[in-house]
Formats: C-alpha cells, sequence, structure tokens
C-alpha cells in the first residue's frame, strides 16, 4: 500500500536544531552479543547533546559522545568517537523524516543519515568508502522502555 507521496526535501539553511526533536530520548537494540544504546537530550539553548555505547558481556567495546547544533547556520552532527576530536557533518537534506548528514572529506562515514519510521522507531546509517569499496551499517533502534533494566 502506498503512504502517499514521499515527503519533500527542505533547503537545509530552513532546518531548526528544534526540527530533529524526535531524535531525543532513549534508544537501543541487541545484534549478537552487543547491547547497543544511544540517548539524546531534548533541543535547548541551540543544541542537542548525545552518547553512544555499544556493550559486548561486561565491556563497553565502543562509545561516542555527539552534538548536533548550527554550523555557519546549518544543522550538524557533530561526532566524538571514543572521545576524539570532533568530525563535523553537515545537513545535506531533510525531509520531516529522514536527515542526512554528509562530511566529503571523511572517507568513513561520509553520510550519518537519522531516519524515523511510522512505528516510532528510528534507524541510524552510516555510509561511506571503507578499503576502496562502498560500505555501510544500519542502527535499528527502538525507543527504551521506561525503566528498563537491562542484567
Amino acid at each position: 500500500g502506498s503512504d502517499g507521496p514521499a515527503p519533500a526535501a527542505r533547503p537545509v539553511a530552513s532546518v531548526s536544531i528544534a526540527d530533529l526533536g524526535w531524535m531525543a530520548g532513549s534508544w537501543t537494540f541487541t545484534r549478537g552479543e552487543d547491547r547497543n544504546e544511544e540517548h539524546w537530550t531534548l533541543p535547548a539553548g541551540g543544541s542537542m547533546l548525545g552518547m553512544a555505547r555499544t556493550v559486548r558481556g561486561e565491556r563497553t567495546v565502543m562509545f561516542e559522545f555527539s552534538r548536533i547544533e548550527l554550523v555557519d547556520g546549518v544543522a550538524a552532527y557533530i561526532a566524538q568517537p571514543k572521545g576524539r576530536a570532533p568530525t563535523v557533518f553537515k545537513l545535506a537534506s531533510y525531509d520531516g523524516a529522514t536527515a542526512v548528514f554528509e562530511n566529503d572529506a571523511n572517507p568513513f562515514p561520509r553520510r550519518v543519515i537519522y531516519r524515523r519510521d511510522a512505528q516510532g522507531g528510528m534507524t541510524a546509517r552510516i555510509e561511506g568508502t571503507l578499503n576502496g569499496k562502498d560500505a555501510s551499517e544500519d542502527y535499528p533502534f527502538a525507543r527504551a522502555g521506561e525503566g528498563v533494566r537491562i542484567p
């Protein structure tokens, strides 16, 4: 069945941090032995702050600090995986449901994509070039329930 026409892309300079407020909250999914979680603050003060981690067994195997704020008047996703120096991905397109952030100088990921779905989930995706080949990875998040305990 058709859900009607696809939403139209908006000029990126018209997209505010508040427009991305649907990303706010706690998100999680499990893939194999890895428990992945991502947490975003509500938009306030011109920014959203994010943190993510992957836990395997009793070890944190990956973590990232991130933020979304305006850079040169355009919303940008700023990533600091493992606390490294920031990498800026500027918003390249947004249609109300999918935000595509890009940094052509960064081979992998070159694009960081956040997409909300009609069921209330959110998929984060990274795309780029690894070892000379196109590569991507999807992170299919569901909202973490209130009071969830992960043993």
